[in-house]
């Protein structure tokens, strides 16, 4: 798969790759769940590390409401991971709800929302069935 890399995957590692550094204290859980979602996805990590150090001219966005949330809900987990919401995470995860093109009177209850999930733990599967 490292070959055929989507670029909407490429988009989504650079995505994580910010929220972690949002609130200026990249920690290690946030690196460890980083690699971990890439090895889930049957990135390696040279590959992972290539994408980070040589980003997509163009960042694309996922196509499916599916993936939408799949993406978002690894960004509350890897939120989440140090125990702590901080405000500019907060504001990043809205702002990526507002670009994959929720409505604004929604934004916040789904971002309140995943992030439950991630503190509650759950599946990504049992997050998709709850919002269908």
């Amino acid at each position: 798969m490292e070959n055929t890399i989507s670029t909407e995957l490429q988009s989504h590692f650079l995505r994580l790759y910010q929220m972690a550094c949002s609130d200026e204290n990249f920690d290690v859980l946030e690196m460890k769940l980083l690699y971990r979602f890439a090895e889930n996805r049957g990135v390696n990590t040279e590959h992972l590390n290539s994408i980070l150090t040589n980003p997509v001219q163009r960042m694309e966005l996922p196509a499916t409401l599916e993936k939408k949330i799949e993406y978002l809900y690894d960004l509350a987990t890897l939120i989440w991971i140090d125990k702590e919401v901080t405000e500019d995470e907060y504001n990043l995860l809205k702002k990526y709800c507002k670009t994959f093109g929720f409505l604004m009177e929604h934004i916040s209850e789904i971002c309140d929302y995943l992030i439950e999930c991630a503190k509650q733990e759950k599946q990504l599967q049992e997050v998709l069935d709850s919002m269908n």
